[in-house]
């Protein structure tokens, strides 16, 4: 009986191809320096959910069968009467996503969700923040296909940040090109 333990697609390829490409790319002196992939953050803010606690359920429900993983409610830091907004209240959903789980939803997020998304002509090479993370914005949950979209009443988005750790825009979007995210200006091989 073998014991061979499971091990991603991305997770593969990134210790093939995407760590030699960058060693030579940015000509490193020890594989130590790589940028590599730390966390996948998915949040999900709720419109309407200080009236509704119902509608922070079904986001946590929902990013629960995105991402594989128990999501967990965002509360409320502050009053705010203008919204009827207490603090501690649950304003939304979010989950983190680390090792196998990460590499597993960031492949099923290039092979088939992005693909999935209306006019698709890739993804913003400008979303940035200049310390190697990059957040992309997914304005509607239809395009995975776990959600069925009969059981969905109200279309939203989500913010999904990806964090490396790259010291500069340039590393990180190397490395997520390298992964296999479909950028705008990124030029076919």
């Amino acid at each position: 009986m073998s014991t061979t333990k499971y091990s991603p697609r991305l997770a593969d390829k990134y210790k093939k191809e995407v760590v030699p490409a960058l060693m030579k790319r940015f000509s490193y002196s020890t594989v130590m320096q790589c940028p590599k992939l730390e966390k996948i953050c998915i949040n999900r803010g709720v419109n309407g959910a200080v009236s509704d606690k119902k509608l922070v359920d079904v986001a946590i429900e929902e990013l629960t069968m995105v991402s594989g993983q128990k999501a967990i409610p965002t509360m409320s830091k502050k009053d705010i009467s203008n919204f009827k907004l207490r603090k501690n209240m649950p304003i939304g959903a979010r989950v983190t996503l680390r090792g196998t789980k990460m590499y597993e939803f960031l492949d099923r997020l290039i092979a088939t969700s992005l693909p999935r998304v209306r006019d698709f002509k890739g993804i913003n090479e400008k979303a940035f923040d200049g310390r190697g993370n990059y957040t992309l914005g997914v304005t509607e949950q239809i395009i995975f296909p776990e959600i069925d979209i009969d059981k969905v009443n109200k279309i939203t988005g989500m913010d999904i940040t990806f964090v490396t750790t790259a010291q500069t825009n340039e590393e990180a979007y190397e490395l997520l090109k390298e992964l296999g995210m479909p950028f705008k200006g990124a030029k076919k091989d």
